[in-house]
């Protein structure tokens, strides 16, 4: 980090988000990571201080005892008292910090007399540093997928059988039965919200799962991920729960088309908002341009959302390394909708996409 701390002429920096204090000191708990060009401490309670320890490495790890921003600038300066002195610049996350502990931490300048101690923002800087994965976070990336691939095959068993023996079964149902299989299977934990959405609730791209039930010829996609050494996995599938009708065909075969046009088109060096535009201009030659609303894709690793994406404004440029979701989507509404979704790896040459569950159209019968 002193490297860090030097291209932006910090002093220090403050880390409160669990990905980015996950990433700087593999301390996965509550509590806050401070490192200086001279000190890497964990501030953290009771709760965690052994699991920090266990955790960390070259990190010392500091038990607070009250209010953690006053016992951490009382901490600083106590440790070195001739930075009371000096020009001290913090960079914070100031994507979220609150108001309210900025200006607690302010205040504390304030009345300690630390009048050249400075809070600057980081604009996400952080955030930056986990776009591109090692080796290693991709294969827990590729094991936690591997888990999706597994539930995908046990969910569609499942949902036959309730077909075949004429079972009712609501979209509350099918979400609870992903998550069990991925617990059942291993993973730490869900990665977002699991979203079982039928009929046409699948026209709304994050529907919450309901208690409706399932129905002859009903559209139900299936969007999951779980957790393998805290990094996150995403899929999604879209079935017909009995026979598909002409329109359906046409919309998920149109879908499917687009995703797969721009997973054989992804390279490096391409930017973001082209890699959306190869499935985005399909779509919209289908006639159904405005029934795709989101981004094609985002990153994903410790959080399920990182940076960058594909997206009609996304101007960053992909390099090996980065792992993007490909997931367009049709949502007509009151009808229904179709979104399919991989995750890609990029290589020197490519990409290699990690989802292997069956995409062609299914019918559930």
């Amino acid at each position: 980090m002193k490297e860090f701390l030097e291209q932006h002429k910090l002093d220090a920096i403050l880390v409160q988000t669990p990905a980015n204090m996950r990433n700087i000191s593999g301390f996965t708990g509550e509590g806050l990571v401070y490192v200086s060009k001279e000190d890497a401490w964990i501030l953290t309670d009771s709760r965690y201080t052994i699991a920090a320890a266990e955790e960390s490495h070259g990190f010392e790890v500091l038990e607070y005892k009250k209010n953690i921003r006053q016992y951490l600038v009382e901490k600083i300066v106590n440790e070195h008292p001739e930075l009371a002195e000096k020009p001290f610049r913090i960079g914070f996350e100031d994507a979220v910090m609150t108001v309210e502990t900025y200006r607690t931490l302010q205040a504390l300048f304030e009345k300690m007399d630390l009048k050249q101690w400075e809070l600057v923002p980081l604009h996400k800087k952080l955030d930056k540093m986990r776009q591109i994965k090692t080796p290693e976070e991709i294969e827990s990336i590729k094991k936690a997928e591997a888990i999706g691939d597994e539930v995908f095959t046990k969910i569609v068993k499942f949902l036959t059988e309730c077909y075949r023996e004429k079972i009712p079964v609501t979209e509350k149902q099918a979400a609870a039965h992903i998550e069990f299989y991925m617990r059942d299977a291993g993973a730490e934990g869900t990665s977002f919200d699991t979203i079982a959405a039928s009929g046409i609730h699948s026209s709304m791209p994050h529907a919450v799962p309901t208690d409706k039930v399932l129905e002859e010829g009903d559209f139900l996609t299936m969007d999951f991920g779980c957790l393998v050494n805290g990094y996150c996995s995403d899929m999604t599938r879209t079935i017909v729960y009995g026979r598909a009708d002409d329109k359906q065909k046409e919309i998920y075969d149109v879908v499917l088309r687009a995703q797969m046009a721009a997973i054989q088109a992804i390279k490096p060096g391409m930017t973001g908002r082209e890699v959306d535009a190869i499935a985005r201009d399909i779509i919209t030659e289908a006639g159904y341009g405005e029934c795709f609303g989101h981004a094609l894709g985002h990153s994903v690793g410790l959080e399920i959302h990182e940076t960058p994406c594909f997206s009609k404004r996304e101007e960053s440029v992909i390099e090996p390394g980065m792992v993007i979701t490909v997931e367009p989507g049709i949502y007509v509404e009151g009808f229904g909708g179709v979104r399919i979704e991989d995750v890609v790896v990029i290589t020197e040459d490519g990409c290699e996409d990690i989802t292997h569950s069956p995409k062609e159209r299914m019918e559930i019968q």
